[in-house]
This record gives structure tokens, C-alpha cells and sequence, in this order.
């Protein structure tokens, strides 16, 4: 299988006028509530401010956006913190969902050293200092441990107690996993009140049944066939905590590269799949506008995907149910 780095994506993206988003896109019913935006800089030089993504939701038809933090090494270049994810929130609360972002790693994690202010203590003195300021959730979570390291498991232990839901980054180096994503399901089990939602590689790769280990590093070429009983459909009808989030390359080449499957996807998981954007940098192009119109959702599912998954998960307030048409 031929695989493309996600830069390589972005700039087909944005050169390749079937798709991005045409300029006369038609008017949908409901604006999105978006689960995947960052603020700071993540590539040099393309520095996305709050501004910015303001101007990038206005453009497209978003409500609201969750900031994503980056925190640790593993997961970008520049580091883009919870604190200005908080103050982003502060600046505009009616537009800017906040989440938080601690890597498991931290000092405190250590209670044979620090006693009573450590371990599972001292990470959910943390987490509930942001979630006290806003936070909504935990994340993005891209950590170069494997995903059930037991660091990772009292994590997720501490937003389970505290109702953090995580959107974490699945992929060979990141969070990382093994076809049929045994790891995964190890924190699916352990922690069954906690949300999981889904992103990256090697998240996506796993809605193919014939997905491999090597999968995981790259976003499949478009059109590629998907193998029926892949381990996204075996999660998410075993465990009722494992959400998707259709963001970046992985979740549009998860649906492009077989529509047929994809639409069927998107219609029988519609209680778990979130839309997203993944926006790092300002006049980003976004394929996912125009796959997803292509695909004539029904009302019902169009309702669930764009935002009333995350209006529940988030436990958003009652003014935002509707969203009305753009």
C-alpha cells in the first residue's frame, strides 16, 4: 500500500481543487462543533492564532472548536500549551472549547518519591486545576510510550475519576499499537466511564481488517479498498467509551479511500464519530467538508457527527443542541 506523510497530504490538499472546499460549498442544515483545532505554531512560520482560527471557523461554518494543547516532545515541533488554550477560552467562551493536556510522565507521577502529592494524587491535583479553569477534556493526548504503559493507565485512571474525556493520537510511534489494537483495548476495559476518542494513523488504519503493523506509520493512498471486521467496528461495538474523530488526513483517507464503505461506516457508528478539522496553521484547506457533503448523510446522523456527540460528551450547555443552518 502506498503511504502519504501528512505533509505530503496537506499540500495535495490544498493544490488538488477537488479536494478542498469550493467556494460555493452549499448551505448545511447544522453548524459544527469541531473536536480538533490547535492555537501556536506547529509548522515554522504558520503560526495559528486565536484570530486566525476564528476567521477559519467563520469561513467554514463552525460553532465552536476544542484547542488541543502539545505537550509533549513526541508530539510537535513547538510545544502549544494548556495555558493558552485557557486563555483562548477566556478571550472568546461562547467560541472555544478548552481541553488540557499532561503527559503522564511528569514528576509527580512518581509516588516512591514525592508520597502523598504523587501518583494518581498529584495527577488529578493537576487535571482538576484545569478543569476547574474550563478544561473539557484531556488532550491531544501523543505520548511516545505504548498506549496501555501503566504511566498511560493511571493517566486515563484520573480523568476517568475526574470525567475527562481523551482524544488521543494512535499511530507507530505515539500512543502507539499493534494491528488489531490489543493495547487499546486493555484501557477500554480497565476504564469503562471514560470517553476515548480516537485520531491519527494508526487509529484509522484500523477500520481495514486487513490492516498491519506498517500501516500505522502512514495515511493510505485514496482509493484503497477497506477489508470488512476491522478492529474500529469490533472496538466500538464491544466497548460503548470508544469514539472517532474524523479530523486530519487520517479520518478523511479512513472514509475517502472506499465511500461505499466509508457513508456505511459513518451512518452505523454515528453515536460515535466526531467531526474535526485538525487546524494548525492559518488558510488551512480541509478536505473533509466536501467528502462529507459528497456523501448525502441522512438528518438524523448529519445531527449526531457535526455535533450532538460532542455536545454530550463535552456536556456542552443546552443553548447549543440546535445549531441552526449557516
Amino acid at each position: 500500500m502506498t503511504r502519504l506523510s501528512r505533509r505530503v497530504f496537506l499540500a495535495s490538499a490544498a493544490a488538488a481543487g477537488g479536494l478542498v472546499q469550493a467556494a460555493d460549498t452549499p448551505r448545511r442544515k447544522y453548524k459544527y462543533i469541531d473536536i480538533h483545532t490547535h492555537l501556536g505554531t506547529f509548522y515554522w512560520g504558520k503560526e495559528l492564532t486565536v484570530d486566525g482560527l476564528l476567521k477559519l471557523m467563520d469561513r467554514d461554518g463552525i460553532e465552536k472548536a476544542v484547542v488541543l494543547p502539545l505537550v509533549s516532545p513526541e508530539s510537535s515541533p513547538y510545544p502549544q500549551t494548556t495555558e493558552a488554550a485557557l486563555a483562548a477560552y477566556k478571550a472568546h467562551p461562547d467560541r472555544i472549547i478548552p481541553f488540557c493536556c499532561v503527559d503522564p510522565r511528569v514528576t509527580t507521577n512518581r509516588p516512591e518519591r514525592y508520597g502523598h502529592v504523587g501518583g494518581l494524587h498529584g495527577i488529578k491535583e493537576i487535571l482538576k486545576r484545569y478543569q476547574d479553569a474550563g478544561a473539557r477534556g484531556l488532550g491531544e493526548h501523543k505520548v511516545g510510550l505504548p498506549f496501555d504503559h501503566k504511566l498511560m493507565m493511571l493517566l486515563y485512571e484520573a480523568c476517568q475519576d475526574l470525567y475527562l474525556p481523551i482524544l488521543f493520537h494512535l499511530d507507530d510511534i505515539r500512543s502507539f499499537d499493534t494491528a488489531g489494537l490489543p493495547r487499546l483495548e486493555n484501557a477500554l476495559k480497565a476504564f469503562p466511564k471514560l470517553p476515548f476518542i480516537g485520531h491519527a494513523a494508526g487509529f484509522w488504519a484500523s477500520i481495514s481488517g486487513d490492516a498491519t503493523d506498517a500501516d500505522f506509520g502512514r495515511y493510505p493512498k485514496v482509493p484503497t479498498p477497506v477489508a470488512p471486521r476491522g478492529a474500529l467496528d469490533r472496538l466500538m461495538e464491544k466497548y460503548s467509551n470508544l469514539y472517532g474523530d474524523l479530523s486530519e488526513p487520517g479520518g478523511y483517507c479512513a472514509i475517502a479511500r472506499d465511500p461505499k464503505f466509508g457513508r456505511a461506516f459513518i451512518i452505523r457508528r454515528a453515536d460515535r464519530l466526531l467531526f474535526g478539522t485538525d487546524f494548525l496553521m492559518a488558510d488551512q484547506k480541509v478536505p473533509q467538508f466536501e467528502l462529507l457533503d459528497s456523501l448525502k448523510l441522512p438528518d438524523d446522523v448529519q445531527q449526531k457527527v457535526y455535533r450532538g456527540n460532542a455536545i454530550r460528551l463535552l456536556k456542552l450547555n443546552r443553548s447549543t443542541q440546535g445549531g441552526g443552518s449557516r
